[in-house]
């Protein structure tokens, strides 16, 4: 059975594992950058976990605009405790567990956090591909973003909570 929480510092080798798997070199976020997540946003960090195996990671910072901007990426700070844009930086799901409702589960429960938080809405960037996907949560395409992150055309998507 699938079960949703709070990441933990030890989770840090499985979580750099399923992010290679999922993301380029130059996409994936690094041990430096998790450190800091797991340190400072454990709040809207969450992992999916499989018979204790983990499988399925979504973590972001809370933010004051709706787009998300290249620099957090590395910088970021403790989320406030109302209020803003919960972002989601990565979202990721081992090969053999994709396609079976972890990522929606994830993004439930980020979702269900931000709503208690007051959030405006969620907000994330993602390839051309996958817009079809985030629609079908309620997310909105807003074109292309300013972000240059791992060099790839990223859009902005939006939702709006409350």
């Amino acid at each position: 059975m699938l079960k949703i929480r709070n990441v933990l510092y030890e989770d840090l080798p499985k979580l750099i594992e399923i992010e290679t798997q999922c993301f380029t070199k130059e996409e994936a976020a690094t041990q430096a950058a998790f450190e800091k997540r797991i340190k400072l946003i454990p709040d809207s960090f969450f992992v999916a976990e499989e018979d204790g195996v983990i499988v399925g990671l979504v973590n972001g910072p809370v933010i004051e605009s709706p787009y998300i901007t290249d620099d957090l990426f590395s910088e970021i700070k403790p989320n406030p405790p109302e209020e803003g844009y919960q972002s989601i930086l990565g979202i990721a799901v081992t090969p053999k567990f994709q396609k079976k409702g972890v990522a929606a589960a994830l993004l439930k429960e980020l979702e269900r956090e931000a709503q208690e938080c007051n959030r405006e809405g969620i907000t994330l960037t993602c390839k051309e591909e996958l817009i079809s996907f985030y629609e079908k949560f309620g997310f909105m395409n807003r074109g292309i973003s300013n972000s240059e992150h791992g060099g790839v055309t990223w859009y902005n998507m939006i939702k709006k909570l409350n």
